[in-house]
């Protein structure tokens, strides 16, 4: 079942959906919408793209994603700040990452808060900041002479488990979970993120005829469970502090993981999905999502269906539909999707341009799943333009704003008053009270179209903008550039939360309300 995109596609994409019986909705342009890219700064996936890259083309280059995934309308970044027992921010529980300034505990030169700047250049473009932290991977080889004296290889060599090629912190020691938390609530207290962020590495992925020798600590700590239930119940354990700490400190911060896209196989409970995945996350990496959310210790989760619509063993089609029955109502539900497959997998239905935007289509035919994420970033970067052309003209025509997710929910009655609107060639300038119900308001929506009587904030053709605010006093100003309003003459402006609720719509008739600098 390949799609091929026509005039025609809607219609037919609805009409085949009905008759397989997975389309319960379908909304070609949604107002809202996850949209969301991962950036990898493990072994240099995505960015810097060489660690010895000077500052300045390191910035530029990072710039040069978030202005790339702008223009695609996407709406959050996913961003790898801890990959190995290192850091992309200034901290003594870790060294500087070997990735970002070629030695590991090398501080840039010139030195600065290279998260701090992430967040900002982030939050200007209008993206949520997701802080994506691999917590028990120590390393990504055995080359242990590379390390910096500051890495817990070296402090806490009593926490190592090597495996695979690899060390791995034990997650059985409570001194190891109290580490890992410590460097969780450090980045929540001093960075103004959106989401702290885990992604599919809990214990390491199984290597036949390897064990990971936890023999130790299971003897010690074990309570009479068996060895995956306790390896299962330090994970759960772990989750859940990260979770209680999270909300202590910033209960707007949301805590999203994106776990391997198999729960567990059908054939081996009847509650699990119709594949033949080789490792799944219950039984080889001793993590169990399901009950993460049915406890709500996490606020969302994206699992990772990184294999085609109609995959043999592991087919996108029947996993969206298990996590759609399977995920509860007060954990949002994003799908991660493989955009580093197209044209380079032994799956030749990675060789359509169209399976990604296929994959998109297909994930808005579930109401309850509410956007999607895409590894890498990389490959939309001057890459794959024929796949890119697609979103632009369909999928992502137009720009949207992610939803709360579920536990964040709640109506805003009070709308945004204007103190004054003024024009000069370039820009218009427009000045806001600060509500007076809320203490923290992250963005100012704007909305455009030819009169006033048009408006219509639920259309997202008419999003002009969405801008970063920084509280003056009483309230903030904005700038709208004059060229986004070419052929309009009426805004409306609503303000989005920290918890990514939105306002009702203020309106003003332009042609009545600006004066003239």
């Amino acid at each position: 079942m390949i799609l091929k995109k026509s005039l025609l596609f809607p219609t037919i994409y609805l009409l085949l959906f009905a008759v397989i019986g997975y389309s319960q909705k379908r909304e070609m342009h949604p107002k809202n919408e996850f949209r969301a890219v991962w950036i990898a700064t493990v072994v240099n996936i995505d960015w810097p793209k060489k660690s010895t890259d000077s500052v300045e083309k390191q910035k530029a280059d990072f710039i040069d994603i978030l202005d790339t995934y702008q223009k695609l309308n996407y709406n959050a970044v996913i961003v790898q700040i801890r990959s190995v027992g290192d850091a992309l921010y200034p901290t003594i529980l870790a060294p500087w990452s070997r990735y970002l300034t070629g030695r590991e505990g090398k501080e840039p030169s010139p030195n600065y808060d290279v998260l701090e700047w992430m967040i900002t250049e982030a939050h200007t473009r209008g993206f949520e900041f997701h802080a994506w932290l691999n917590p028990y991977r120590a390393t990504f080889d055995l080359k242990t002479e590379t390390l910096s004296p500051n890495h817990d290889y070296y402090k806490h060599p009593e926490w190592m488990i090597e495996y695979g090629g690899k060390y791995y912190y034990n997650p059985a020691l409570p001194e190891v979970q109290q580490h890992l938390t410590s460097i969780v609530e450090e980045v929540v207290i001093k960075y103004d993120i959106d989401a702290i962020h885990f992604d599919d590495y809990f214990y390491p992925y199984k290597i036949k005829g390897i064990e990971f020798n936890d023999t130790a600590s299971y003897q010690k700590f074990g309570n009479g469970l068996s060895l995956p239930d306790w390896r299962r119940s330090n994970v759960t354990t772990f989750v859940k502090n990260i979770s209680s700490s999270i909300k202590k400190l910033k209960p707007w911060v949301q805590f999203g993981i994106s776990p391997f896209g198999v729960w567990r196989n059908k054939s081996v409970d009847p509650k699990g999905s119709d594949t033949l995945s080789g490792q799944t996350n219950y039984d080889d990496l001793y993590a169990d999502p399901i009950d993460w959310m049915n406890k709500n210790w996490i606020d969302y989760i994206v699992p990772q269906l990184y294999w085609s619509i109609d995959h043999k063993t592991a087919s996108y089609a029947k996993l969206i539909k298990w996590w759609s029955e399977n995920v509860p109502s007060n954990t949002a539900l994003y799908v991660g999707n493989s955009t580093y497959k197209i044209k380079a997998d032994s799956d030749k239905h990675w060789n359509n341009k169209f399976e990604i935007p296929n994959q998109i289509d297909l994930t808005r035919s579930y109401p309850n799943v509410q956007g999607n994420g895409f590894f890498s970033a990389k490959w939309f970067m001057n890459k794959n333009m024929d796949v890119v052309k697609v979103l632009q003209e369909y999928e992502y025509k137009y720009p949207a704003l992610p939803l709360p997710v579920p536990n964040f929910k709640k109506a805003i009655t009070e709308t945004l008053v204007i103190n004054s609107i003024t024009k000069d060639t370039a820009n218009y300038y427009i000045s806001f009270q600060k509500p007076k119900l809320l203490s923290k308001v992250r963005y100012i929506v704007v909305y455009g179209a030819k009169d006033a009587s048009k408006i219509n904030i639920n259309d997202a053709s008419q999003i002009l903008d969405k801008i970063a605010v920084t509280e003056e006093n009483e309230g903030f100003s904005i700038e709208v550039p004059d060229y986004k309003m070419i052929g309009k003459t009426a805004f409306a402006f609503t303000f989005v939360d920290y918890y990514a609720n939105e306002s009702p719509e203020t309106i003003i008739d332009l042609q009545v309300e600006t004066q003239t600098k």
